[in-house]
């Protein structure tokens, strides 16, 4: 039976929706088949065309209990569901849907703040620094804040996914040919990590290079390769 994800939090702006692409192209580059699944009332459904995963459209109840029942069907799949902001019924439904849920967060103390809470009300959940700082001081101070903040949960704190203009690519209705590598190794670094805390391994060998971590620096602190 397949697995769900979903990516959810009370917070908007967290890149919530270019982290459920980023997920799932990097799940197809390490040949692991998934569904992108919006829900987002906000945003219009994207085209499959160009990418390594299937989309679906869930914006209304009936659609996302016929999109969820398709997905337990089928076998070795991973849905990851894109679960908007700012929805906190939504977001309880989805809790009760999925097999993990990710609570994304960006570098401000209302971010901090909030996420905080979400985990807090989904104690099972895992929290993700997105869109993190790549200049070094300005990663030094984010990770001190989160050290801070959210110290006494970071045995469920994943590795950050860095700020990488070129996620935004993802996002097209069409995506083009040739994808920048450095978007490549960022989705790649992104699925190991949560299929790591899945437990699912890698159904193919890879055929592109190596992918290797985002250059963010995790502080011992706050992070750590998490497990159940």
């Amino acid at each position: 039976m397949s697995q769900i994800i979903c990516i959810i939090g009370n917070k908007g702006g967290t890149g919530k929706t270019t982290l459920s692409h980023m997920l799932c192209q990097g799940f197809g580059l390490l040949g692991q088949r998934s569904a992108c699944v919006l829900t987002d009332t906000s945003r219009e459904p994207l085209s499959p065309d160009g990418r390594r995963y299937v989309t679906a459209d869930a914006r209304t109840p009936e659609a996302l209990h016929k999109v969820a029942g398709k997905l337990r069907s089928m076998q070795g799949w991973i849905g990851v569901i894109d679960g908007g902001g700012n929805r906190s019924e939504v977001d309880r439904q989805l809790d009760g849907l999925c097999d993990l849920v990710l609570l994304p967060f960006r570098d401000s103390h209302e971010d901090l703040r909030t996420v905080l809470r979400d985990l807090e009300t989904f104690p099972h959940a895992y929290a993700l620094p997105s869109q993190w700082p790549t200049n070094a001081w300005q990663r030094d101070a984010a990770d001190r804040n989160v050290a801070q903040i959210l110290g006494e949960h970071r045995h469920r704190l994943l590795h950050p996914v860095a700020s990488l203009s070129a996620s935004k690519l993802l996002l097209q209705k069409h995506i083009p040919d040739g994808l920048p590598s450095n978007l490549g190794n960022a989705c790649r670094s992104l699925a190991r990590q949560v299929m790591e805390i899945m437990e699912v391994a890698s159904p193919a060998v890879e055929a592109e290079a190596p992918a290797v971590r985002p250059a963010i620096q995790t502080p011992d602190t706050y992070a750590g390769s998490p497990h159940h």
